[in-house]
């Protein structure tokens, strides 16, 4: 599978991507209207375990209802009672891609490798200790996407919520380092506090700026604010432009000056992904 495919994928940006519980039917109808970039239908942590098999029918069932979105099943870890019939059905079902929780090793995704097709796109969580130092080679192993598990994290690694994350930053880094690494997407952790709009955008901001190309979310509310955070703005789809047209008329140079800035190639390949981006963002509107 190519860079482009795995970091883009079949059905364009992934903003803010959406966990929506497999075992609330008003929530799985309520989300083929929301304007998410995905849908994570989860048979996981927000399905009580009395509920896993009904969950897992009603999943399955919904797959095809959301239109453009991508759609992502996150099913149960490997290694738990729900986690083979999960396999088997959401395979069967046919998402745009698989989610693997609690993902520690490049050899979690091989196992799931191989009764899922080649062109089946797996998602890996990487939300204990272990996972985030084995995160390059989780990514090298064929992961589609590397989404954070923030609170799982913190658990594991014993530490407390901080405003600014600064306990995770490493763990952070380390992960979008990994992604960029071996051309896999990487989504940012949950922001708990549903009410607290002004903290959820500095968390978004924050991801951004590490590197992240999209954020989890837990409640639809959040999805406006991540939608325009993780999207270029208009002043940078219009730097964007300029920078492509100074080198458009500049076709020898390597450097040139623009704004009395040295800008050189590198600058013209991200404005070009930053357009790439935008134009994705507009045509799914």
């Amino acid at each position: 599978m190519s860079d482009e495919r795995r970091t883009q994928g079949a059905k364009g940006p992934r903003r803010s991507v959406l966990f929506v519980p497999g075992s609330n039917p008003k929530m799985l109808e309520k989300a083929r209207d929301l304007p998410c970039d995905v849908v994570v239908l989860d048979l996981e942590d927000s399905v009580a375990p009395d509920t896993k098999d009904a969950a897992r029918d009603a999943v399955c069932a919904a797959i095809g209802n959301y239109g453009r979105r991508e759609v992502v099943v996150r099913i149960n870890r490997i290694g738990t009672q729900g986690h083979p019939a999960d396999l088997k059905a959401v395979r069967a079902a046919g998402p745009d891609a698989l989610l693997l929780p609690k993902v520690e090793k490049a050899a979690d995704i091989e196992a799931v490798k191989g009764p899922v097709p080649a062109s089946f796109p797996i998602w890996a969580m990487i939300e204990t200790p272990l996972g985030v130092l084995n995160a390059a080679a989780i990514a090298a192993s064929g992961a589609a996407c590397l989404c954070m598990g923030t609170n799982d994290l913190l658990k594991a690694l014993r530490a407390q919520p901080v405003p600014d994350r600064r306990n995770l930053w490493p763990a952070l880094s380390a992960t979008v380092l990994a992604a960029r690494a071996h051309g896999a997407s990487v989504i940012d952790g949950t922001y708990n506090d549903i009410a607290g709009q002004a903290g959820f955008a500095e968390s978004c901001a924050q991801g951004r700026a590490f590197g992240f190309d999209g954020k989890s979310l837990i409640h639809p509310s959040q999805i406006e604010s991540c939608n325009r955070i993780f999207a270029p703005s208009p002043d940078e789809v219009a730097q964007a432009r300029r920078i492509i047209e100074a080198f458009e008329k500049n076709p020898g140079k390597g450097a040139i000056t623009l704004d009395g800035q040295m800008i050189e190639r590198l600058h013209a390949e991200e404005a070009r992904r930053i357009l790439a981006l935008h134009q994705s963002i507009e045509s799914g509107m």
